[in-house]
């Protein structure tokens, strides 16, 4: 795969990721300290949160191109 492809497809997880990130919340009514966010921290950063809020942010991206790569193979 080339370079160009590889950004390409990484721009287009990272919309994909983000509409999931967005479907996620509807889904749980943006709820985020409820059971599912709770959860879903807790198992992202179960020894603890990021140093930097950009490295958090990064990591919340890299969740959600991963969902969006997961829901597109089904």
């Amino acid at each position: 795969m080339t370079t160009v492809a590889r950004m390409l497809r990484w721009i287009l997880d990272s919309l994909g990721g983000a509409w999931e990130l967005v479907r996620l919340g509807l889904i749980t009514g943006f709820r985020l300290r409820g059971p599912y966010w709770t959860w879903r921290t807790q198992t992202a950063f179960g020894r603890g949160w990021p140093a930097s809020r950009r490295e958090r942010i990064a990591s919340i991206f890299e969740y959600a191109r991963w969902v969006r790569r997961m829901r597109r193979q089904m």
